[in-house]
């Protein structure tokens, strides 16, 4: 089944990826409508940065507004001093949405 799937996906891609104060994660979750982002220090539990779609207002798709949203959190987490940061996707595919978040996350200066 579908949702089978992404709870496999998701349990593999957080049993290898940890959060830390020195290299955070960059967590993802993707709705129907909208796509939320935060960058997290596991070891403390504390959320360092988060974003929504809410804050954008540019782009016409929710593709487009989601590369916005990348570019958004790399701007509020390099304003932190944070550089590096973990991609977790969630369990979510690598396309549409979510790449277009990484790529402008990436293209905002953020390093994976």
């Amino acid at each position: 089944m579908k949702k089978d799937d992404f709870e496999k996906r998701r349990k593999r891609v957080r049993a290898k990826i940890i959060g830390s104060e020195v290299r955070p994660r960059l967590s993802v979750y993707r709705s129907n409508k909208s796509i939320f982002c935060q960058i997290i220090d596991d070891v403390k539990g504390k959320t360092f940065v988060s974003a929504s779609l809410n804050e954008v207002k540019t782009g016409k798709t929710k593709t487009e507004k989601s590369a916005f949203l990348g570019e958004l959190i790399a701007k509020k987490a390099l304003a932190k001093k944070i550089k590096k940061v973990v991609f977790d996707k969630s369990g979510y595919k690598f396309h549409g949405r979510v790449k277009a978040l990484a790529e402008g996350a990436k293209k905002g200066g953020l390093i994976f």
